[in-house]
């Protein structure tokens, strides 16, 4: 039996998002060996729908993320509209859990949350993609998680962007350790989370 990774990929998006992420998701192998947190700026109503559409396409399992659902490897946590995921230990665990707070960065789910939410997780690498939207979320979120883990930063460029915000953010914070078209940051994400 392979080794678990102790690894965990992150994923923000928002504007042209839901086309892209089909991208994406539909790339990466079915045996990633990780688990996978998307927070895809929608309201509450449109995410189970685009959790099942992502899950038909992907070799990996993909679900709108529940209240306690515990982390694992293989497996696509969409976050639900409406409210900001989190992760936190719990028993030895990795679980989501959801928050009310008001939206930040004009948006709820704010991905700032769920990276700011993983600083305190035991993966030993977080991957954080940062894709396609208007606006900042992701960057402080990031940020914050660099002063406590080993992070690695993709950023989706500008030419393959529905409108360049989010990365562009990253990016002048300098926080993007490389910045690609849509089509190959699948590639690149299965390359870091393998490597040993």
């Amino acid at each position: 039996m392979r080794e678990e990774l102790n690894r965990i990929v992150a994923i923000a998006s928002s504007t042209g998002g839901p086309r892209a992420l089909q991208t994406l998701i539909s790339s990466l192998p079915g045996d990633l060996g990780v688990p996978v947190l998307i927070v895809q700026h929608m309201p509450a109503g449109f995410t189970a729908s685009l959790a099942e559409r992502l899950n038909s396409i992907s070799q990996l399992s993909v679900t709108e993320a529940n209240d306690g659902d515990v982390v694992r490897p293989n497996c696509v946590y969409l976050a639900r509209g409406g409210v900001h995921m989190n992760v936190r230990r719990d028993a030895g665990k990795h679980v989501i859990y959801y928050t009310e707070e008001p939206p930040r960065e004009g948006v709820r789910p704010c991905a700032n949350y769920m990276y700011e939410s993983l600083a305190t997780c035991r993966y030993d690498e977080v991957i954080c993609v940062v894709m396609t939207g208007m606006g900042a979320d992701g960057t402080r979120g990031i940020g914050h998680l660099i002063r406590s883990k080993k992070v690695y930063v993709i950023g989706q460029n500008a030419e393959s962007c529905a409108v360049y915000g989010m990365p562009k953010s990253a990016m002048t914070a300098g926080i993007v350790d490389k910045e690609l078209t849509l089509n190959l940051i699948a590639n690149e994400i299965t390359t870091k989370v393998r490597l040993r």
